[in-house]
């Protein structure tokens, strides 16, 4: 979790990316994306690190399990020559007395542009006969090829990265509270025809903020309301802005729990607010001490 971005001050957003600043990254080796759930592990809170990728040799899946301290207890890649079987497990031992199995399937996976199925999948982790973690819409099949029993702590999806590319318009599937609606989420910015670029952000179609004189806050955020819940929209578009060289705008969305926020977003925004609610992943995520937070990198096409 070390190179996402961090955040500080009232109209800034810091980058802490080696992609953001290597000019020379290729488009292949920016297909990744990367997904951060928290789980029960034997007892213990860990973080469970889901990356896809896609390079000229394929695509590839790889997943790795942290404890709190970043200890890494155990790593999985599977190669495009694996990758290729489409279906597949691995066993891995915690210790003498434990071990913990990895399952997926994406022999009917459809995928859209990028390395992340769509749907027609699933990916699962068991320890002790107990479902771990699971993700993808084949739940159904999941638990029939692994035997195991739904977990007494449900997992929670914390944080996502991805790369976006495109001329003036970018646009993602978002899902901003655990086991919440799928959005679809557009940013748009022209910075070349329009001698004062705007940035523009739609969540289903819907405008939810406009950032005007973008030259002079290349920098900055405010807040949003998705799914009854306030979201901190962080960004930084400096590079394609002021930037004498290729590099990607930065755009961070952290769900905020303080009731300050919450109350701020209620009163002032209205005409933000979202017809959708998930309360009980409010209480889990604030429980948990964690809100969700999608990185986007959002790259030019020449």
């Amino acid at each position: 979790m070390r190179d996402f971005p961090s955040c500080f001050g009232e109209n800034g957003v810091e980058v802490a990316d080696t992609l953001c600043s290597n000019t020379n990254v290729s488009k292949a080796s920016q297909n990744v994306v990367t997904s951060i759930y928290r789980c029960k592990l034997l007892g213990q809170s860990c973080f469970v690190t889901i990356t896809w990728s896609k390079n000229l040799m394929g695509q590839c899946l790889s997943f790795e399990i942290h404890d709190l301290a970043s200890f890494c207890l155990c790593k999985v890649d599977v190669k495009p020559s694996l990758f290729s079987k489409r279906k597949g497990s691995k066993c891995l031992e915690l210790n003498r007395s434990s071990k913990i199995d990895f399952y997926w399937d994406l022999s009917l996976a459809k995928f859209g542009s990028g390395p992340e199925p769509l749907e027609g999948f699933y990916f699962a982790v068991v320890c002790k006969g107990e479902m771990v973690l699971l993700i993808g819409d084949l739940r159904k099949e999941a638990f029939k090829k692994t035997n195991a029993t739904p977990a007494l702590s449900n997992a929670i999806f914390i944080s996502k990265r991805e790369h976006l590319f495109g001329k003036r318009v970018y646009g993602t599937k978002a899902q901003f509270c655990n086991k919440g609606q799928l959005h679809d989420l557009t940013i748009l910015c022209d910075t070349v025809a329009d001698a004062d670029p705007c940035l523009v952000i739609h969540l289903d179609s819907k405008m939810v903020m406009q950032v005007r004189r973008l030259r002079w806050k290349f920098r900055g955020n405010d807040t949003i309301l998705v799914d009854g819940l306030p979201v901190e929209v962080f960004w930084d578009v400096h590079n394609w802005l002021h930037g004498t060289t290729l590099g990607s705008a930065v755009f961070m969305f952290q769900t905020c729990f303080s009731a300050e926020k919450l109350w701020t977003s209620q009163t002032f925004s209205d005409s933000y607010t979202s017809p959708w609610s998930c309360p009980q992943s409010f209480t889990e995520s604030k429980l948990s001490g964690l809100g969700f937070s999608l990185v986007l990198y959002a790259w030019k096409n020449e």
